[in-house]
């Protein structure tokens, strides 16, 4: 997949600009009459909207009846609002984020240019100061994917799956989740206050320091039990070739066995999920299909030249493994090429194409397709199940262990030594989907 234009962005400049509709509604009014209690709708004197002549043709003359309802909005908005005047950039932004909110599958959502550029960072590992965490900014609110190794997000107790609703007490509803990230990036040694709502739970404030955040895609060590762990942390530009580095480096250390850790790995470039698991499988083996809105099926193989297909292996995965992370984790369990060690995996089972917008105005980000395993598993919203389930908790935090990783050095050995695998924790029933190829 090309990873900046996968699709055409087929309409004009100005149809991108004013085309969607608002996240939130207003009532409409000129004057309310005082009368000592709350008004009636009979209350409200009614204006009269109108579109300008030079909106009407500007407007693609297929669809000039149907956006007459935007432009009359829009110059209510430039008439009537107490606050004038009105940014018209946020208003442009904002008609396109709620449009991009209508539809229901996958993740759909627009950046400007300044976003896109925080992504890219996140995405390649460059330094940048803020929480260190990546999110979702496709929904109504922002929401934790997974929190950085080491980063504030994570010494503050931020989790997968947290959204947040505030912001030092400002409330964030109906604010494009792009420019909330926005605002949680800030100076590093800054404190912010993060009101945030957590599954099950009432919403309680977070206050986290900010830091400058490095973020290094691959970390590796040869351990001293014999086994070669590497950690791979996003999918970005260069993780293929970065990942090759550190496994070539610890097959000269003759390991008995591999860790690839794909916890709070939240994904990233197609491509680099094909590239990453060719380097455990052999040529011409499916990864991962592309299933499309009509029906239709592609499919992508692995590239060969893999460096690592007969080594015993396992994968560590966490409810912050999603997207390209699960695209290798699943295909590598579907084959049998590597046990699954940790919690269910995110669930994040659609493709995007991102198409990039004229004149450095952002970039739009729709789902194209949904992926699924080379067994024909969906994995969007049910996520990967571990061969052996075992939960991080808090006893570990205390006592600074990994149990996670002890538990995949267990199931290695065990592969290694053809005895049982161990079950730590009950495993829950498996809840993704196959689907039958048409």
């Amino acid at each position: 997949m090309n990873k900046t234009i996968k699709a055409i962005f087929i309409a004009t400049v100005s149809l991108i600009l004013l085309a969607g509709s608002f996240s939130a509604g207003f009532i409409t009014g000129h004057t309310l009459p005082f009368s000592g209690q709350l008004p009636s709708l009979n209350d409200f004197v009614p204006s009269v909207p109108h579109v300008e002549p030079e909106q009407q043709t500007a407007t693609p003359a297929d669809v000039q009846e149907l956006f007459k309802p935007f432009w009359e909005v829009w110059n209510l908005i430039h008439v009537q609002y107490v606050e004038q005047p009105v940014d018209d950039v946020k208003l442009m932004e904002g008609a396109i984020h709620g449009m991009l909110q209508t539809l229901g599958t996958g993740l759909n959502y627009y950046e400007n240019a300044e976003s896109l550029k925080v992504s890219n960072e996140y995405l390649n590992g460059r330094d940048y100061e803020g929480i260190g965490a990546f999110v979702d900014i496709s929904g109504d609110y922002m929401t934790i994917i997974s929190p950085m190794k080491g980063s504030p997000a994570e010494k503050a107790g931020l989790r997968a799956g947290d959204k947040v609703l505030a912001i030092d007490g400002k409330d964030m509803t109906g604010v494009p989740p792009a420019e909330v990230r926005q605002q949680v990036l800030g100076p590093d040694g800054t404190t912010i206050t993060l009101t945030i709502l957590r599954e099950g739970e009432r919403p309680f404030d977070v206050q986290v320091t900010r830091a400058k955040i490095t973020t290094p895609l691959v970390e590796s060590e040869m351990r001293d039990d014999g086994i070669g762990y590497v950690r791979l942390n996003t999918f970005g530009d260069t993780a293929d070739v970065e990942l090759r580095t550190a496994i070539q480096e610890l097959l000269a250390q003759n390991p008995k066995g591999l860790i690839l850790d794909l916890r709070y790995n939240a994904g990233g470039y197609l491509d680099q999920g094909i590239a990453v698991a060719s380097e455990f499988l052999p040529d011409d083996q499916v990864v991962v299909y592309q299933k499309f809105g009509d029906g239709s099926m592609e499919e992508h193989k692995s590239i060969g030249n893999g460096i690592a297909e007969d080594i015993p292996m396992v994968v560590l995965i966490n409810e912050g493994s999603a997207s390209a992370s699960e695209i290798v984790a699943g295909a590598l369990q579907d084959y049998g090429r590597a046990k699954l060690v940790g919690i269910t995996s995110y669930g994040k089972g659609s493709v995007q194409s991102v198409n990039m917008l004229p004149d450095d105005k952002g970039a739009v980000a729709i789902t194209s397709a949904q992926w699924l395993t080379p067994k024909m598993r969906l994995i969007q919203d049910a996520g990967l199940t571990p061969d052996v389930y075992v939960e991080f908790t808090q006893a570990d935090v205390d006592a600074n262990r990994d149990s996670q990783l002890d538990a995949a050095v267990e199931t290695l050995n065990a592969m290694i030594n053809g005895t049982p695998l161990p079950t730590s924790m009950p495993m829950p029933v498996p809840t993704s989907t196959p689907i039958s190829v048409p």
